[in-house]
């Protein structure tokens, strides 16, 4: 299936970097068509990718066929039960912003082996004035960047609009995941990383 690049997809090399430091088993949550699946598939020891929209999960599925360690399967996360199983890196990619924060940080730390991580790209509302500063400084880069790497937009899979400012998302990582790493990003997105420590 086709590769295509697009303010999410930017990050895909950040999420296979830290894959890479694992190479353990992970779990991408809304993996959409798959892409991001298919990237941390030759750095990993097996994914498994979860989507709550039966369209995107026959695409990643078409995308993924043949791959042995990588499994699709039809699933909202609050609805995910793996079992026993505990996993070396879960994954976000604006999909985070579509369930309740406190509850998806929550269980993602419970899934985790010792030393495992969260990583997200993420979005989050401007509802501050340094919000909507950061947003209009982006703007020039983000327009180049979309020209020069001719973007994709828009891939057929389901979209909303964030609740939560950055400064509200920290807030609740901090009481959730305490120590994360919150930090904003090109293409109005946000990078989280978390890693759990024993004890």
């Amino acid at each position: 299936m086709a590769d295509y690049w697009n303010h999410n997809t930017a990050y895909h090399p950040w999420l296979t970097g830290i894959a890479g430091e694992h190479r353990g088993d992970v779990l991408d949550v809304g993996c959409g068509d798959g892409l991001l699946v298919e990237r941390l598939a030759p750095v990993s020891r097996s994914i498994v990718g979860i989507d709550s929209d039966p369209g995107a999960v026959r695409r990643a599925r078409d995308r993924l066929c043949g791959r042995a360690n990588v499994s699709i399967s039809e699933h909202a996360f609050h609805a995910f039960d793996p079992g026993d199983v505990r996993f070396d890196l879960i994954t976000f990619v604006a999909t985070i912003h579509h369930m309740d924060l406190r509850g998806t940080l929550g269980r993602a730390r419970d899934l985790l082996r010792p030393s495992g991580e969260i990583a997200i790209v993420g979005l989050s509302a401007n509802k501050t004035a340094s919000d909507w500063v950061w947003a209009g400084l982006c703007l020039p880069a983000v327009r180049i960047g979309s020209r020069l790497h001719r973007e994709t937009p828009d891939v057929g899979l389901v979209m909303t609009d964030p609740r939560e400012s950055l400064a509200e998302i920290r807030a609740v990582a901090d009481e959730v995941i305490p120590g994360a790493t919150v930090r904003r990003a090109l293409y109005y997105r946000y990078l989280l990383r978390w890693r759990r420590t024993v004890g």
